[in-house]
C-alpha cells in the first residue's frame, strides 16, 4: 500500500513538472504617428498682408508747406505732384538764372556771325559764359524741384502728415504711399529651424483669416537676415500671389503652408 501511494505520488510530481507557466506576450509597440507637418514636409509659418511697394515720402529742405494736392485715398500716377512747399528763394534763384542765361544766349549770337573786328577770342569768351549760365539754369530748375513732392510710382495715398501751412524740417514723414493693386504675404514667425527648408519658387497655400479662404502662391523673396520677435530668431519669407482676390486688404492675417518638398 505504501508502495503504491509513493508510485502515485512519484508520478504527480512528474507530471506537474513537465507544465510550464504560461508566457507574457511582449505588448506591440504603438505604432508611431508623424505629425502632418513631418508627413507633408511643409513649412508652416504666420503672416500678414503688405504691400508690394510702399513709402514714406518727404522732402530735403525745409519750409512751410504752400499747397496739398491730393487727399486721402486718392489714386496717383507716377510723376503726379503731391505737395508743394513755400520756397520763394529758390523761385527767385530760378528767375534769375534764366535772366542770365538769356544775356548769355543774346552775347553769344551777337558774337558768333563772322564780321570785321569782331575777334574769335571774344566768342570763344562768349559760348564760356553760355556755357555756365546753361549750368546755373539748369541748378536753380533742380533745386526749385526740391519744393515739389511727386510721386515715384503708381499708387494709393495711405496718409497724409501735414498740414497747409506747417513747417517741415529734412527727412520728416509727409505722405505715406502704396501700391494696392499689388499685395504680397509676408511671414512674421517663420523659424530658423525651417528656413533651410525653404527655397525660391516653391508654391505655398495661403490662408487668409477675414475672407476664411485659401489661395494659391509662390515663394519670392527670402531675406538673408534674420529679425529677433519674442526672443525667436525668424526670417522673413515673401509669397507672391497667383491671383489677387477681390477683398485683400492691407495688414489682413493670414496663415502660409509651403510646400518644401518640390
Amino acid at each position: 500500500m505504501k508502495r503504491f501511494l509513493w508510485m502515485a505520488f512519484l508520478i504527480l510530481a512528474v507530471a506537474l513538472s513537465g507544465c510550464t507557466a504560461p508566457q507574457t506576450a511582449s505588448p506591440t509597440p504603438a505604432p508611431t504617428i508623424a505629425s502632418p507637418q513631418e508627413v507633408s514636409g511643409n513649412v508652416a509659418a504666420s503672416a500678414t498682408v503688405e504691400p508690394a511697394r510702399a513709402s514714406n515720402l518727404s522732402f530735403v529742405i525745409s519750409a512751410p508747406v504752400k499747397e496739398i494736392a491730393v487727399k486721402e485715398g486718392d489714386v496717383v500716377k507716377a510723376g503726379q505732384n503731391l505737395v508743394t512747399l513755400n520756397s520763394p528763394d529758390l523761385e527767385y534763384g530760378l528767375s534769375q538764372a534764366e535772366a542770365a542765361l538769356r544775356a548769355a544766349e543774346f552775347d553769344y549770337e551777337y558774337w558768333i556771325p563772322p564780321r570785321f573786328n569782331r575777334p574769335p577770342e571774344r566768342r570763344q569768351l562768349a559760348q564760356a559764359v553760355l556755357v555756365v549760365a546753361q549750368k546755373e539754369y539748369e541748378t536753380a530748375q533742380a533745386n526749385l524741384t526740391q519744393a515739389a513732392l511727386t510721386a515715384p510710382f503708381d499708387g494709393t495715398v495711405i496718409a497724409i502728415n501735414v498740414q497747409q501751412g506747417e513747417f517741415i524740417q529734412p527727412g520728416q514723414a509727409v505722405i505715406t504711399l502704396a501700391d494696392l493693386s499689388a499685395l504680397q504675404i509676408e511671414t512674421t514667425d517663420l523659424s530658423e529651424r525651417d528656413i533651410p527648408k525653404v527655397k525660391l519658387g516653391q508654391s505655398a497655400l495661403v490662408f487668409v483669416e477675414a475672407l476664411d479662404a485659401e489661395f494659391n502662391g509662390m515663394v519670392t523673396s527670402i531675406s538673408p537676415i534674420a529679425d529677433i520677435v519674442g526672443g525667436d530668431v525668424v526670417y522673413k519669407v515673401i509669397v507672391t500671389l497667383d491671383e489677387q482676390p477681390a477683398g485683400l486688404l492691407w495688414g489682413m492675417n493670414t496663415e502660409v503652408e509651403i510646400n518644401t518638398g518640390q
